[in-house]
């Protein structure tokens, strides 16, 4: 498996048993990126409202941002994009909005 498909089934299974996870885990040493990962996450399953902007950029972006990996790597397939990028969310985004 690869290693951000490893680090979304983590975030998902955070968002998923997120009351457990705050009484058993201790976030003081991790990284603050991981946010990021965790805001996707809730956003992917609705826990996260989003704001009503009407400029297609920002709609986009949104939406690649709560896209999983496997659906980025699909667009990036789609449009006969290389595949030989670095596998991180960041990565297939960039790489995405790059050629769009």
């Amino acid at each position: 498996m690869n290693c951000a498909l490893l680090k979304e089934a983590l975030m998902d299974f955070m968002v998923e048993k997120k009351v457990e996870v705050m009484q058993r885990v201790s976030f003081d040493d991790v990284p603050g990126h991981i946010c990021k990962d965790l805001l996707a996450a809730m956003a992917r399953r609705g826990d996260v409202s989003s704001d009503d902007d009407d400029e297609e950029e920002e709609d986009m972006e949104k939406n690649y941002s709560k896209m999983r990996i496997g659906d980025l790597r699909q667009k990036l397939d789609e449009k006969g994009l290389s595949l030989d990028i670095d596998g991180s969310r960041e990565a297939l985004i960039s790489t995405l909005k790059e050629h769009s």
